[in-house]
C-alpha cells in the first residue's frame, strides 16, 4: 500500500483517509532528491586537472602514446 503524506512539525500526515488501525507501526520510504547534473565538463572539476603535467600536451597524443607503448 502506498500512502501520500505531508511532513509537518515532526509528524507525517496522510493526504487522504487511510484504513489502518490506530497504533499500527508502518515503514516510511522517502526518495532521495536527484543531484543536479553538471551542465558542462568544466563544472565537474575534471577539466584542467592535468594542466601542470609536462608529459600531457593534449589528450589525444597522450592516449596514442600509451597505446603505442603499453606498460607490461
Amino acid at each position: 500500500m502506498t500512502i501520500a503524506a505531508k511532513y509537518e512539525n515532526g509528524v507525517f500526515k496522510p493526504l487522504e483517509k487511510v484504513q489502518i488501525e490506530e497504533g499500527v507501526i508502518v515503514e516510511i520510504y522517502v526518495p532521495q532528491a536527484e543531484k543536479a547534473k553538471p551542465r558542462s565538463i568544466r563544472d565537474t572539476g575534471f577539466a584542467g586537472m592535468w594542466a601542470d603535467r609536462d608529459d600531457i600536451t593534449d589528450g589525444v597524443s597522450y592516449v596514442n602514446r600509451l597505446r603505442d607503448n603499453p606498460r607490461s
